[in-house]
């Protein structure tokens, strides 16, 4: 097999359409395509090897060594002025990018071997998850005035947040014919273009039927939660509307996240019984990984109130 003599650039046109044949998300094949591309222009400055041929695990080495020196998250955009650095996140993305496109490269027979499969992934710092007590709940949804469209609306979304643990991307995308009020379910397009059914409980059930009903705006629009002019809402109001909501009941600033309620659903579902291969079907992740981060969380909680609430720490006990 004679290993073909190309760069990366040209490869990425290559590899962006098989990961659209594939059924990958244009964000996730723009997010490919750009780390390729930073990669790319990090080689051509530094005088270093450009075609594929050429470029092995050194290289790749050099590059990560390159991101995890402060480099600014958005120094190659024109438009953007950020001066926060890459994340361990971050810089671990980028290596996953190289190993798989250089795994394609060798699927796709570019290269005879592949240089890469030796590139370990930087560690990244373990990640804290936040989540909300019964209590912030609670106060976050007393704070809400329901007597209008909108208020009505955004207790509803919060409600089915909490419920299902679906993403806010899913929930600004959930369409009226997506709802099985018979079987109070309903279907979500998740990350990947991935379909699956969705459970919900009675409460919550009632409260999107009432919404429908009563609350929503006349509109032809096929988006189930709209504005009232009948305009799908955007990613940025609705996590807009429940900052205000955290900051008015009194939430502490690092939990004003829509993704805090998914994490809070998680979390809650495996304290009160749930299974870790059910809640990885609801919450649509590809593997276990982070299904089992939310069960280690789930485990300490229930390790701190067994050394807390123990009976044995009642006796008085000579030692």
């Amino acid at each position: 097999m004679t290993e073909i003599s190309l760069n990366i650039v040209r490869l990425t046109e290559s590899y962006a359409l098989c990961l659209s044949t594939e059924g990958k998300s244009p964000k996730t094949i723009e997010w490919y395509t750009t780390n390729l591309k930073r990669f790319a222009r990090f080689l051509e400055n530094n005088q270093l090897p450009g075609s594929i041929s050429e470029i092995g695990v050194v290289e790749a080495r050099q590059f990560i060594s390159h991101l995890q020196t402060g480099v600014k998250r958005w120094e190659d955009h024109y438009n953007i002025k950020d001066d926060k650095p890459l994340s361990a996140f971050s810089v671990q993305g980028y290596a996953r990018t190289i190993k798989a496109f250089w795994s394609w490269l060798l699927n796709e027979e570019y290269i005879s071997h592949n240089p890469m499969a030796g590139l370990k992934l930087p560690k990244t710092p373990k990640k804290v998850i936040s989540t909300f007590s019964q209590e912030e709940i609670q106060r976050m949804l007393n704070s809400i005035i329901r007597t209008t469209h909108r208020g009505f609306r955004n207790h509803t979304m919060i409600l089915l947040l909490l419920d299902t643990g679906i993403r806010l991307s899913e929930l600004i995308n959930l369409q009226v014919d997506d709802l099985d009020f018979l079987q109070s379910c309903f279907l979500v397009r998740g990350k990947g273009r991935k379909e699956r059914v969705v459970p919900m409980s009675a409460k919550v059930f009632k409260v999107l039927l009432k919404y429908q009903k009563l609350w929503r705006p006349v509109s032809d629009s096929p988006y189930f939660f709209i504005d009232q002019h009948g305009r799908p809402l955007t990613r940025f109001v609705v996590a807009h509307r429940m900052k205000i909501y955290y900051i008015r009941s009194g939430i502490t600033a690092g939990k004003c996240t829509p993704h805090v309620l998914r994490h809070s659903f998680a979390i809650q579902f495996l304290r009160n019984g749930g299974d870790v291969f059910s809640l990885q079907r609801i919450l649509g992740h590809s593997s276990l990984d982070m299904t089992r981060h939310y069960a280690e969380l789930a485990d300490s909680d229930v390790e701190k109130k067994m050394k807390a609430y123990s009976p044995a720490e009642s006796l008085s006990v000579t030692i």
